[in-house]
């Protein structure tokens, strides 16, 4: 009861709640229940109290969260999140800064938009003339010579000039995934002798934040929206998958098998989490 008294009597004398000039920069979480100026930054975060030893921070698309100790008073807390205001800082700004990436690479779906595909663009056109053996769609290159930063592909799909937004997106999204299916496959069958391992079924997944996962079984699940990487980003992934089929964790032993196969892929890794995929 006495804990409980003096925690009270602390969180009612805070002195953050003092009045403060207005800063430039703010980063709030839509559950903030406190309020903190790190370096002349407002930082508004979630704070929760539970049952744990230590404060611990973390930094998502809401904003920061902190998470401390019942019995741990308020002062000692804003102590801890002043002395990690420097990494608090940078963690939110890169995820405002990836959030403004992704918003600006979202997808307008209509004639003439541009989507990545294996790493380049690609320009949508719409085709009412032909249904393209049945399948929707047909990538093209251009053989003539194109500028710099322009590019030659093109995706015609069957659709009328006055097709809806979301039919041009799930056509085209049909499309990509019939690519993804195709190439995945080729994929885990090029590795896969390599690695020594079998896989036995391949399902494509929507996760939000999953690229893969693999089973004992040798079942395989790959994200397709990873159609839109490069080829050698696509490759770490599946052989990331296959990896689990010899180490089931992320021992150093399993980071070793697949360093073995995609020595580089640490960056491989870091292109997935910096560039992205488009907003659909």
């Amino acid at each position: 009861m006495t804990n409980k008294l003096l925690q009270f009597t602390l969180d009612l004398f805070d002195s953050s709640s003092v009045a403060a000039p207005k800063p430039l920069l703010t980063f709030r979480h839509p559950r903030a229940a406190r309020e903190v100026l790190l370096d002349g930054i407002s930082v508004a975060y979630q704070f929760k109290r539970g049952k744990r030893r230590s404060i611990g921070f973390a930094v998502g698309a809401e904003g920061l969260t902190v998470s401390a100790p019942k019995w741990l008073p308020l002062y000692e807390i804003d102590k801890a999140v002043v002395e990690k205001s420097g990494w608090i800082i940078n963690k939110l700004q890169e995820t405002r800064d990836r959030h403004a990436r992704l918003e600006s690479a979202r997808i307008d779906w209509r004639d003439g938009t541009t989507l990545p595909f294996l790493g380049e663009q690609v320009i949508v056109v719409l085709d009412p003339r032909h249904a393209f053996g049945g399948i929707g769609a047909e990538l093209k290159s251009s053989d003539a010579d194109t500028l710099p930063g322009v590019t030659h592909l093109t995706l015609q799909v069957g659709l009328p000039h006055m097709a809806t937004p979301e039919q041009i997106r799930d056509a085209v999204q049909a499309w990509l995934m019939r690519q993804a299916k195709r190439i995945f496959t080729e994929r885990l069958n090029h590795f896969a002798p390599t690695l020594g391992v079998q896989w036995r079924k391949l399902s494509l997944s929507s996760a939000g934040t999953r690229w893969g996962s693999a089973s004992a079984d040798g079942s395989i699940r790959l994200n397709w929206r990873l159609i839109h990487f490069k080829q050698s980003v696509i490759d770490y992934v599946v052989v990331h998958e296959l990896s689990h089929l010899r180490v089931m964790d992320h021992s150093p032993r399993f980071w070793d098998t697949v360093r073995a196969v995609v020595p580089d892929y640490a960056e491989l890794r870091g292109q997935l989490k910096d560039e992205g995929v488009p907003r659909w």
